[in-house]
């Protein structure tokens, strides 16, 4: 009996540990990583294959700007498939199609991305 007991203890903690892990991912920001070499003033997303953008997730930092290298908060967006619309300083935008958006986790841009900007 001390066996069973000692085996559903065992259980019992790793699924509370599986549970705080699982809380905590869900808890961590989901976030843009600039990986460009500019600073992006307007960034949107759109469910992949659509024109349906969301908000500017810019106005998400305390200047409005993601710099290069730069991380910037996520909000109001479910995990999926995205394509980004964004406008650097310049003014060149850019739509950069089926980038990958998970709860919680970085999705980034590259330079070499940016292929489709006027």
């Amino acid at each position: 009996m001390k066996g069973i007991a000692m085996r559903a203890c065992l259980i019992a903690l790793l699924w509370l540990a599986g549970m705080a892990a699982a809380d905590a991912q869900q808890q961590r920001p989901t976030r843009f990583w600039n990986l460009t070499r500019h600073t992006i003033s307007e960034l949107s997303l759109a469910p992949a294959g659509s024109t349906d953008f969301g908000p500017n997730q810019c106005k998400n930092d305390k200047d409005g700007t993601v710099d290069p290298d730069e991380r910037l908060r996520i909000t109001g967006v479910p995990p999926g498939t995205y394509d980004v619309r964004l406008k650097d300083v310049s003014g060149r935008q850019c739509l950069v199609r089926g980038v990958k958006v998970e709860a919680g986790e970085n999705f980034s841009i590259e330079e070499k991305e940016l292929t489709s900007c006027q």
